[in-house]
């Protein structure tokens, strides 16, 4: 069986990288990749965006229609980032490639990393089904991406199947 190589959301890890200037640091994913081997990136920092920076979401489709031109990524104030969004995405594919990267734990709902529910592009609070620009470039490159929440499921589940053999 191949060894999981990890790609962590830079935010998850407690780096204050978020548009708003936080982090979402998740103290128990931290824990369990103590002894994993794992690179970590915010794509949107990467891309030269500030840090805190207006919220931004993708307007009229998903990430893999960001990446294909289809639909684009606003920020709040109305100023257009898909460029860096794209770009963001990229390096952080590349960092994950050079690694040997084989599963992503990427920020839930964000416009780069979410991976099964994204905001809508109102601005408003309201999410549909969907992935983030960056969650949507690892999926074509093969690499399996979930959540925080999905990861630590998967953890406890993982362990309380450990504990029954």
């Amino acid at each position: 069986m191949s060894h999981k190589r990890y790609f962590i959301s830079a935010c998850l890890l407690g780096q204050k990288v978020r548009y708003d200037g936080k982090d979402c640091l998740v103290a128990k994913l931290v824990q369990a990749l103590l002894d994993k081997n794992y690179v970590s990136l915010c794509p949107e920092v990467s891309a030269g965006l500030p840090t805190p920076r207006p919220a931004a979401e993708i307007r009229h489709g998903s990430g893999a229609d960001v990446l294909f031109g289809q639909a684009q990524v606003f920020s709040e104030d109305g100023y257009p980032l898909s460029d860096a969004f794209i770009q963001g995405a990229y390096q952080a594919l590349a960092l994950a490639q050079a690694n040997h990267v084989t599963h992503a734990v990427l920020k839930a709902n964000s416009p780069s990393c979410g991976s099964n529910g994204i905001y809508d592009g109102s601005f408003t609070g309201q999410k549909i089904a969907g992935e983030g620009v960056t969650a949507a470039l690892f999926r074509q490159h093969g690499i399996h991406v979930v959540t925080e929440q999905q990861f630590l499921a998967e953890l406890t589940q993982t362990k309380f199947t450990d504990e029954l053999n």
